[in-house]
């Protein structure tokens, strides 16, 4: 059995392409979701900000602001997760821009 064959041998430094500058984004993206709860009723979800903002903060200013009800929640898959009530998608994406937790080209906004 020759070693050329085998590929996951090779050295890999998976955090080569983590750029140095303090930005509030994990993987690159944020993702701002909405999900159907029953009826009329919606949920907005947030999920990639870095840990090095407090979420919890960052909740508060947003339900203040929104005038709307929100929480953060531990997603296996996800980590730390931001939910807030109502489709406040455009309102989270204006709000994280204007405190400089992300660029605009860093929001990607699903749903409907």
């Amino acid at each position: 059995m020759s070693s050329g064959g085998i590929q996951n041998l090779k050295t890999f430094d998976p955090f080569a392409d983590v750029n140095a500058d303090d930005s509030g984004v994990q993987d690159g993206l944020i993702h701002i979701r909405i999900q159907q709860r029953n009826g009329r009723k919606t949920l907005t979800t947030v999920q990639g900000i870095s840990d090095n903002y407090d979420k919890k903060k960052i909740v508060k200013a947003c339900k203040k602001e929104f005038a709307c009800n929100g929480t953060v929640v531990e997603h296996p898959e996800y980590g730390e997760v931001i939910q807030l009530q109502g489709d406040q998608r455009n309102n989270i994406c204006q709000f994280l821009t204007k405190v400089q937790i992300a660029k605009p080209e860093q929001l990607k906004v699903h749903g409907f």
